[in-house]
């Protein structure tokens, strides 16, 4: 059966791998040790993208470090967190909008919190062009539950079975494969190319990464 409708993660495709230096601005921020700070950073990550507040999901990052975050410091933590996860990838914005010329459905489906979503959606115009997202935060569910990419194949109107995923995390990849989907684990637009076309999946698709330099994705249309 040919792809009709194409799902994305938004984090580590659509945008890039985490910012440095606004990596640094937390980890200062913070106060921790290094190694601390990046361990307890994602201990209870989940919780936040399920729809946890980002105060009190940082006041429980500082409970665990056996300490306790002014405002000012969750407030820099907030933007320092935002900014760490929204420089994007261009060109597989380019293929997305090469999908949707061409006709595919598409949709994006994130474990997402609620901070770094509001400045997406400030900032980030070329959201409306997708027909359905799905955001972990607003529905209290998150990858790999597959309730999750159920939900989304139904919104965006497409069977699993003629609908690709697109994500950087094996477990959410093999998730979205037990109830259907065609699923493939991202890591740069060339190795995508090269496994569409090795499981058959690229015929009546644009070919990521090809011809995109015209396409003008504006941050802020």
């Amino acid at each position: 059966m040919a792809i009709r409708g194409v799902i994305f993660d938004y984090g580590m495709v659509l945008s890039k791998p985490a910012d440095h230096a606004a990596h640094e601005q937390m980890i200062a921020a913070s106060g921790l040790p290094r190694e601390e700070f990046d361990r307890l950073y994602w201990r209870h990550r989940h919780s936040y993208d399920l729809g946890m507040k980002g105060p009190d999901w940082w006041q429980k990052v500082a409970s665990d470090a056996h300490t306790a975050f002014t405002q000012e410091q969750i407030d820099n933590l907030i933007e320092s967190d935002i900014l760490m996860w929204t420089s994007l990838n261009e060109e597989m914005l380019g293929w997305v909008v090469a999908l949707q010329n061409a006709g595919l459905r598409t949709a994006i489906l994130s474990n997402m919190v609620w901070e770094i979503l509001g400045y997406m959606r400030q900032e980030f115009g070329w959201l409306t062009h997708f027909q359905q997202q799905t955001w972990s935060c607003e529905l209290g569910i998150g990858k790999p539950d597959p309730a999750i990419y159920l939900h989304t194949c139904e919104k965006l109107g497409t069977e699993p079975s003629e609908t690709l995923f697109i994500d950087d995390k094996p477990e959410n990849t093999a998730g979205a494969e037990k109830v259907g989907l065609y699923a493939i684990q991202f890591s740069s637009v060339e190795q995508l190319r090269r496994e569409l076309a090795a499981r058959g999946l690229q015929d009546g698709l644009p070919v990521p990464g090809v011809a995109t330099d015209s396409v003008q994705v504006e941050a802020d249309a």
